[in-house]
């Protein structure tokens, strides 16, 4: 149960959806303990981090240009000490570890009631952790492994991606390796899904920003 002599907490929701962060932090900030506000970029957020101290970050996981495992190194590096509750509708058991390892408090799905992401806010805030269900057995590996990650691709997954990142097309990536462009593309579903990225695009650019040391 909520105690209604706690000061309120001070959360800032990162979300590229304007229709989701406006509706979620009208309906949140109706609760007396909670004083939210949003913006829709890690670039925003730090500007705000910087300015005024928040306890909480809802941070969204893709944010079009921008992905959640950027925000906490960078908010870190300018003195936020609270926590981060990543809010999504999808990520990836590999960037579900990521997260996990940089030390973010939780990972909430959106697909939950409005209501069970309030209990998380709170949960969180106050210094508990809250990870979606299916998310469980990925906590244990995360801690299992500590700080330290292994090498994310095999030979092949990084040839192929070096190709990807010259902008060779399936076709000529195939005609390089000798194999044939079916087999190119499985090697890419893989690479999507060891990234958490869903098109072509992205996996260049969570390539460059996040692998670049292993390729």
């Amino acid at each position: 149960m909520i105690e209604r002599n706690q000061p309120p907490i001070r959360a800032l929701l990162v979300d590229d959806h304007a229709l989701f962060r406006e509706s979620v932090s009208h309906v949140l900030a109706e609760e007396s303990l909670l004083e939210i506000e949003h913006c829709a970029s890690i670039r925003e957020a730090l500007e705000l981090l910087a300015q005024r101290p928040f306890d909480i970050v809802l941070l969204d996981h893709d944010l079009g240009s921008e992905r959640a495992s950027q925000f906490l190194p960078a908010a870190r590096q300018i003195g936020f000490e609270g926590r981060v509750l990543v809010v999504t509708a999808w990520v990836s058991d590999t960037e579900a570890r990521r997260l996990l390892r940089q030390g973010v408090a939780g990972i909430f799905l959106k697909q939950r009631p409005l209501k069970e992401l309030s209990q998380a806010i709170h949960t969180v805030a106050s210094g508990g952790a809250w990870l979606d269900s299916s998310f469980t057995h990925v906590e244990g590996e995360a801690a299992a492994t500590g700080q330290s990650s292994p090498p994310l691709f095999n030979d092949r997954q990084r040839k192929v991606l070096r190709f990807v990142l010259e902008g060779l097309s399936n076709k000529e990536i195939a005609w390089r390796l000798q194999i044939s462009e079916s087999y190119v593309k499985a090697i890419l579903q893989g690479l999507f899904q060891k990234t958490g990225v869903r098109t072509r695009g992205q996996l260049v650019r969570v390539a460059f920003e996040q692998y670049e040391d292993q390729l």
